[in-house]
């Protein structure tokens, strides 16, 4: 009896992270749409203003493509790839039980979803818009909050696959339930 209760709690903790990784989502997408339309108020295209000297600044631009400014001819594709990818996430979240993958999955969607807004209701059209950059840092490439959330996320992923032992976990109850059982 007491192997089945170790079981059935280790269950209850592998919920579904749904409600968690919505919010996730969300709030990176609704964040990043604030911070840009705050960019757009503020700054006028290709106007940089320094914040940590030249190492840090803001700086507003307009990409039709991907990171570094990659496949500007291929937006459509982008957002093709940025919708699927959000829809993914969101069926995925039903069957993910590992906290650490949800929050970095959930940012990667919550970035892509960011994106996404712009590529749909941006200029110079819908599906066809382009992104809003705003951050320089050093000379590397101009960004947004929702690329350091996809960047952060993948890391977050990452270090999850790394460090998973739920295969491990899941052999230690199997092999207690068998324990039980002979006794």
């Amino acid at each position: 009896m007491v192997q089945v209760n170790r079981t059935s709690q280790r269950k209850k903790r592998e919920r579904n992270y749904v409600g968690l990784m919505v919010a996730i989502i969300v709030i990176v997408a609704l964040i990043d749409q604030a911070v840009k339309q705050l960019m757009l108020n503020w700054l006028e295209p290709g106007q940089a203003v320094a914040v940590i000297g030249d190492w840090f600044r803001f700086y507003l631009l307009f990409n039709p493509g991907a990171a570094f400014s990659m496949g500007q001819d291929s937006t459509w594709l982008f957002t093709t790839i940025q919708l699927v990818f959000v829809v993914g996430a969101l069926i995925a979240a039903f069957f993910i039980r590992q906290p650490w993958y949800a929050v970095g999955i959930a940012l990667i969607a919550g970035g892509a979803l960011g994106n996404l807004c712009d590529r749909l209701f941006r200029e110079p059209g819908f599906w066809f818009g382009h992104v809003v950059d705003y951050i320089s840092v050093g000379n590397f490439a101009v960004f947004n909050l929702a690329d350091a959330s996809i960047t952060i996320g993948v890391v977050v992923f990452v270090i999850a696959v790394f460090l998973d032992d739920s295969d491990k976990a899941e052999k230690q109850d199997a092999q207690e339930v068998k324990d039980g059982e002979a006794q």
